[in-house]
């Protein structure tokens, strides 16, 4: 019974931090079409990405790391090493890349507009950084929910 419960917990914990961060590109699509509201959006998304996702993520880990401990699942399991590895990639590209240019992209916007070349560096290079993070976590979602055999 307390896996499963710290299954749903984890579940929930994906919904959260996935669903949310997936929609980011299509508000800032539609936001971008009015100007005038785009840095309430970019400001939004950071809010959600700051207090919802990113603790999500963190909810995330400490779920998995239990369902693996309560089930006596072994850690080095091909799907579940690079599971892991691929977290941490997207950890250390959360932190110390996307957020850092969401931070930047909302200051050009404020600073030089929309059409400037600081801001349009920024949101390139956040839309970017959000492809890969997003084909990364789907990937992580496959590995978790298929299981696949990997290697020996």
């Amino acid at each position: 019974m307390l896996y499963f419960l710290i299954k749903w917990l984890h579940v929930m914990a994906a919904i959260a931090a996935l669903g949310s961060n997936m929609t980011f590109g299509f508000w800032i699509v539609r936001a971008s079409r009015e100007p005038g509201a785009l840095s309430f959006t970019l400001r939004t998304i950071k809010f959600i990405d700051d207090r919802i996702a990113n603790p999500s993520y963190g909810v995330l880990l400490l779920t998995g790391l239990a369902m693996v401990w309560v089930s006596d699942f072994p850690f080095h399991t091909p799907w579940l090493e690079l599971g892991m590895t691929l977290y941490f990639v997207t950890f250390v590209l959360g932190v110390f890349f996307y957020t850092p240019t969401l931070k930047r992209q909302i200051a050009a916007l404020e600073r030089s507009g929309m059409d400037s070349p600081e801001y349009q560096a920024a949101a390139a290079r956040g839309r970017t950084l959000g492809m890969v993070l997003g084909i990364i976590s789907i990937t992580i979602v496959f590995l978790m929910v298929v299981k696949p055999t990997l290697w020996g």
